[in-house]
This record gives C-alpha cells, sequence and structure tokens, in this order.
C-alpha cells in the first residue's frame, strides 16, 4: 500500500508530531524543561516578546516548550488551529468561560454535566452577572428553543457524566451559529481518539486531560482546542492573570507519554466496556444500563454519527436501589472504588454521593442521576477478571 502521499495516521502524530531527536541530542523521548524564568538575547528581544512581536518564551506560567508540544499534538488530533495546556478540567473549562462571557451574557448549558462544571456556571459565573439556562440539549427542539439571539455561549459533555446521555453536536451547532454563539464541547469521556467535535461544528473543546489522555491516574491537567484567535485569547488572560491554572512541565511530558498509547487503550476500554455492559444488561439485579453502545433509536444514530467506539464508561441502576448499589459496591473485589475515570484501573463510582452530590437532590432526579446508579470506567485488566468480579458483586447485592 502507497502512502507516500497520505497524511499521518492518529497513532503517528500522536508519537511523533512537533518533535524531532536531532534537534534534542538525539534523545527519542522529548525533554523536560523545569525551568520557570527564559533568558533573552537582548533587552529589545524581550521588550518585543513580552509585546507579542516577536515568537519566544517569556514566563512558565503562560508558556513552557514541553507544553507547546502537548498543544501542538492535540491540536493536530482534535482537528483544530491550536489547543492550550492547562492544570486541570476545570481549569480549562474556568479559564474559558472567563476569557469569554461577561456580566449580563448567556450561556446555555445541558442538564447533565459533570458536578463541578455544573456548580461553577450555575453558583460561580452566577453570582457575576452572567446568566444561565439549563436545557436538555440532547432533545432539538429544547435546544433550538433555548439557544436564542443573545446566547454568547453554549455547553455540553457527549458522553454526558454521569448517565453517559449522547448529544446531537451538529444540531445543537446549528441554531447556536445562528444566534452568534460560542459551543463548548466537553470531550474527555470520548477523546479525540473515539470522537472529535470540531468536525461536527464545535467551536471549542476541552478535555479533563487527568482522565484517558493521561492515562494512568498520575497527574492532573486540561486541554481547551480551538481557533487560535481564540485560543490566544484564553492563553492571554484566561490563565495568565485570571486563574494562573499552569500546567507544570513534568504533568505535560506524562499526558505526552499517554498520547502515544490512546489509540490502543481507547480500543480496548470500548471493547471490555461492550462485554460488561452486555453482562450487566442480562443480570437481574439490574433495572436499567446506560452504554453508548446500547444507545437506540435517534441517539444511536448519533453515537453512529459521531463515535468511533463507544468508549469506557458504562452506567447501571442496581433494581434495589440505593442499598443494592452499596452492597454491590462493598462486595466487589478487583473493581476499585474511586471517583475518577480514564485509568489502567477498572474503577466505580456512586455519582449522587460521590461526582454529582454538588447537584441538588430535586435536580439529580430531574435529570435521571439516581440514587440506585453506578459508574464503572472500565480499565485495562484482562476482561474475564473485570466481568467475574462484577457477575459475583452483583449475585451478592440481588
Amino acid at each position: 500500500m502507497d502512502r507516500s502521499n497520505a497524511p499521518p495516521g492518529f497513532a503517528t502524530r500522536a508519537i511523533h508530531l512537533g518533535y524531532d531527536p536531532a534537534g534534542a541530542e538525539g534523545a527519542l523521548t522529548p525533554p523536560i524543561y523545569m525551568t520557570s524564568t527564559y533568558a533573552f538575547e537582548s533587552a529589545e528581544a524581550g521588550g518585543e516578546m513580552v509585546a507579542g512581536t516577536r515568537a519566544g518564551y517569556v514566563y512558565g506560567r503562560t508558556r513552557n516548550p514541553t507544553q507547546t508540544l502537548l498543544e501542538q499534538r492535540m491540536a493536530s488530533l482534535e482537528g483544530t488551529e491550536a489547543a492550550l495546556a492547562l492544570a486541570s478540567g476545570m481549569g480549562a473549562i474556568t479559564a474559558t468561560a472567563w476569557s469569554l462571557v461577561e456580566a449580563g451574557d448567556r450561556i446555555v448549558i445541558d442538564h447533565t454535566l459533570y458536578g463541578s462544571t455544573y456548580a461553577f456556571f450555575t453558583r460561580g459565573l452566577a453570582r457575576f452577572g452572567v446568566e444561565i439556562a439549563v436545557a436538555d440539549l440532547a432533545d432539538p427542539a429544547a435546544a433550538a428553543s433555548a439557544i436564542r439571539p443573545g446566547t454568547r455561549m453554549v455547553y455540553l459533555e457527549t458522553p454526558a457524566n454521569p448517565n453517559l446521555r449522547v448529544i446531537d453536536i451538529a444540531a445543537v451547532a446549528a441554531p447556536a451559529r445562528a444566534a452568534g454563539a460560542t459551543v463548548v464541547v466537553d470531550n474527555t469521556f470520548a477523546t479525540p481518539a473515539l470522537q472529535r467535535p470540531a468536525e461536527h461544528g464545535a467551536d471549542l473543546v476541552v478535555h479533563s486531560a487527568t482522565k484517558y489522555l493521561g492515562g494512568h491516574g498520575d497527574l492532573l491537567g486540561g486541554i481547551v482546542a480551538g481557533r487560535a484567535e481564540t485560543i490566544a485569547r484564553i492563553r492571554g488572560s484566561g490563565l495568565r492573570w485570571m486563574t494562573g491554572a499552569t500546567l507544570s512541565p513534568l504533568n505535560a511530558f506524562l499526558i505526552l507519554r499517554g498520547l502515544k498509547t490512546l489509540e490502543l487503550r481507547m480500543e480496548r476500554h470500548s471493547a471490555t466496556a461492550a462485554r460488561l455492559a452486555a453482562l450487566l444488561a442480562g443480570h437481574g439485579a439490574v433495572a436499567r444500563v446506560a452504554f453508548p453502545g446500547l444507545a437506540s433509536g435517534a441517539a444511536a444514530d448519533v453515537v453512529a454519527r459521531q463515535m468511533s467506539a463507544p468508549g469506557g464508561l458504562v452506567a447501571c441502576e442496581l433494581a434495589g436501589g440505593l442499598a443494592a448499589g452499596l452492597r454491590f459496591m462493598n462486595a466487589l473485589r478487583l473493581v476499585t472504588r474511586a471517583v475518577s475515570l480514564g485509568d489502567a484501573e477498572t474503577l466505580v463510582q456512586h455519582p449522587a454521593s460521590m461526582t454529582h452530590a454538588s447537584y441538588p437532590p430535586e435536580e439529580r432526579a430531574r435529570h435521571g442521576i439516581t440514587d440506585g446508579l453506578v459508574r464503572f470506567s472500565v480499565g485495562l485488566e484482562t476482561p474475564e477478571d473485570i466481568l467475574a468480579d462484577v457477575a459475583r458483586a452483583l449475585d451478592a447485592a440481588a
């Protein structure tokens, strides 16, 4: 097969893009630049760099060579002009909002978001004169009704945390574009290996790089990707002097390491998650299973159009409610009780008391985050071991 004129594939770019060992003494792995300060070759050069009229590094809070390489690769993998790496996923979200939104603006958010994200919009930004409208963005009619002229930003997750609702990005982007709103999509659960929101009309893509991008549960990080002009604005204000949410050079290096195996890991996460979802769906102790690979009707069409695989998250509701859910979680031996996701280890958590405790109880009930809901992040252990542990714990919870 002749690929001499073909662009490099996803994994090739994740491993090689932007780095030549010849420029670093032949080091196969890119070096970590552990410095906060950069020397200028002249006073004039320093002044030009500070003014932004000359390329270069000034101070570690806003830019670092290790961070730059990560940003180049993430922009390429997401299919955007540029990207910015920050200290956490919440750092990426808050720096973006603080940079683009002002008092008096209106933001439409989907009704199902990660608990801290929901709290930031409804209890954080709302304190500063920003109108927050909560809508069901999985319903095209509700999305079109909520995204009216004057809306500055539309924010959503797909698949959503924790119940894995899938939202048609293109269907949201159409009314947002007509209203002049910026569409921000959290792509943490799918990653660019499975879904690239910019291809479907998103203006900005955010990630908690703590999760699948890093992949090993040993770092915190965040990413926002989009048009170069917008990313420069977020770097210059949201990062530089509004949040100071600077990613450390070491964590940038660790995320770069994670990107090298991202495509392979997402394939394994997705394949094992599909087997777990089938096991849960066939067990009498389970009342309901949520998994993009089991979606039906219009949601299945969206999954097929937007995602190349269903991802590694599975949620289910135990038939016995909260008590059964707690018995089930406590009976697990291999699967770890923890709130994160995207690690090599399989994790399970109880959203109502953990990641989504910031939602008022009535809001959780209205949006399908029930007391009996548990969410799995399916890891990379031998699949049969994961399935055996879950099956045994389900029997104990029945």
